[in-house]
This record gives structure tokens, C-alpha cells and sequence, in this order.
């Protein structure tokens, strides 16, 4: 079991989300796992995640924008 977990909450964002992936990735401390929630985006959110192939990374996305998380 990782030691971090990080969670991006996302929504319309796949211009910011590959940044602050990247940005997560790019630290010194490796021991975490990813959480990317889409709620339900509209733009090219899914495309984006396809780009990122890391085992830490786990994508959820929500069939219906439920709002708030």
C-alpha cells in the first residue's frame, strides 16, 4: 500500500490535467498512488489520461456530473 495517496478532481480541465500529472510524477518521493476523478468532463479529458500508462495512476470517471466530490 502506497504511503501517499493524491487525488485531482477534475471537471473540463484536460488542458491543466497532463501538467499536473506530470507535475505529480516528477517528484522525489515515489511511494504514492494517483487518484484522477473526471466528473463527467465534456473536452478531451479521456484522451489525456490515455496518455499516461503509470501503474500508480488510477483514473475514475463519473457518468453523469454529480458536482461537488
Amino acid at each position: 500500500m502506497p504511503k501517499v495517496s493524491v487525488v485531482i478532481l477534475t471537471f473540463n480541465r484536460a488542458t491543466l490535467l497532463g501538467r499536473s500529472i506530470q507535475s505529480v510524477l516528477a517528484q522525489t518521493f515515489q511511494d504514492f498512488e494517483l487518484i484522477v476523478v473526471d466528473d463527467c468532463s465534456t473536452d478531451h479529458t479521456p484522451q489525456t489520461m490515455k496518455n499516461f500508462s503509470d501503474s500508480r495512476i488510477q483514473y475514475v470517471r463519473h457518468e453523469k456530473n454529480i458536482g461537488e466530490a
